[in-house]
């Protein structure tokens, strides 16, 4: 798994190293955030459910302020952590506040549902909060837009020069479908099995400009795709760009947006850890003057989609090889790499989680396990709703 490119001396050596630091000369930060997109259920019906009108946002807000969020459906509420210097800081932040908005749920007559997507719920019966954000994204998309009705993970590191972002997202891009994989948590849609183990990705895909971004020749390069759009009037600024992996419009992070919201928060930790541990990995290559190899955006696609589809059950392409192998086989070598990395960041503990998802499975896999079980849905949602609340109430 391993496509290391040597040392390529013909470059001037200064002028890499000055590229690989941030502007004020040091290395980047790769502080961490993270955000996670919740259901609000009916603890009866055990369908989706508006918090809007119960009161929950409002208090949400007051004890938590900016680290909440309405979104676009009034089932669907975000909470984000603080900017984190290392893990351990995000794993207090991150559990704090699963914490706090589970009880908030439950105080205001619903539960909290960490899923990609609800077993069986109907988009169109969802209503859309009332903000002109999402009045004029509505207007743009129509029925795209209305049938969004997806719950994601994304995670933001600090990469803060803009040229060293742009090098460490276009290598990042070949790790995607992996991290996919690990995460994948929607197997059912409107009350079907979809037979994909990442549903949500299929229904992201039919918003514009998502999916696996092209490879771009350095920060000019994509200022000039993002100034051809807005011109064009393709769109108003970069924040309406959602590809798996972006350089955030207003902050200076490089954000993963390709996961579905695990079950369990410690997954969603360990899955952070990999990507913060993935990034630094990248930038120490390109310190050394070496690289990872670049693949074109329809190979990567070929793997996504087999993630999508079969999760950690399937086999991705080793693109080097030119042969299929098994996911759970690819995962170990891909932690293999990043060791280095673990190390520095002082991430083993968080990123010990990713071998009892390979283990036990995805979330994807315990959503199916429990309906081969009992044969229900309702079920289903009941054992999401216990999976979410998993250590933090000890």
């Amino acid at each position: 798994m391993k496509k290391i490119l040597p040392p390529n001396h013909s470059r001037d050596h200064r002028e890499q190293s000055r590229q690989a630091h941030s502007l004020d000369g040091k290395s980047p930060s790769f502080t961490i955030g993270i955000e996670e997109e919740y259901q609000t259920v009916d603890p009866v019906t055990r369908d989706l459910r508006s918090h809007l009108g119960t009161g929950m946002l409002a208090e949400a807000r007051l004890r938590l302020e900016d680290r909440v969020k309405m979104e676009m459906h009034q089932s669907v509420v975000e909470a984000r952590t603080r900017v984190c210097k290392n893990i351990q800081e995000a794993r207090e932040d991150l559990y704090d506040l699963r914490r706090q908005m589970i009880q908030l749920a439950q105080s205001h007559g619903l539960v909290l549902v960490a899923g990609g997507t609800h077993p069986f719920a109907d988009w169109s019966s969802q209503q859309i909060s009332p903000d002109p954000h999402y009045a004029r994204v509505v207007e743009d998309l129509q029925l795209v837009a209305r049938a969004n009705l997806i719950f994601g993970l994304h995670v933001h590191i600090g990469v803060e020069d803009r040229e060293t972002a742009v090098r460490i997202m276009n290598a990042m891009r070949y790790f995607l479908p992996h991290l996919l994989a690990l995460s994948a948590n929607s197997p059912f849609w409107r009350g079907m099995n979809s037979g994909f183990k990442s549903y949500r990705s299929k229904v992201f895909e039919k918003v514009p400009r998502t999916g696996i971004p092209d490879s771009f020749a350095g920060y000019a390069d994509f200022e000039a795709f993002v100034d051809l759009l807005v011109r064009t009037h393709c769109l108003e600024n970069a924040r309406q760009i959602w590809w798996d992996i972006r350089l955030h419009p207003y902050f200076n992070t490089i954000e993963v947006r390709i996961c579905d919201i695990p079950l369990r928060a410690e997954e969603t930790l360990a899955i952070a850890a990999l990507i913060q541990a993935t990034a630094l990995q990248m930038y120490l290559l390109h310190e050394r003057n070496q690289d990872w190899r670049q693949y074109s955006r329809a190979l990567i696609m070929e793997n996504k989609w087999r993630a999508e589809r079969y999760g950690l059950d399937g086999k991705l392409i080793d693109f080097g090889k030119q042969l299929e192998v098994d996911e759970r086989k690819l995962i170990a070598e891909y932690l293999e790499f990043v060791d280095e990395a673990v190390n520095r960041l002082d991430s083993r503990e968080a990123i010990s989680a990713i071998t009892k998802i390979i283990e036990t499975g995805t979330g994807a896999d315990r959503q199916l396990k429990k309906h081969e079980e009992t044969g229900d849905l309702k079920a289903v949602v009941d054992f999401m709703a216990e999976e979410t609340r998993h250590g933090l109430f000890c």
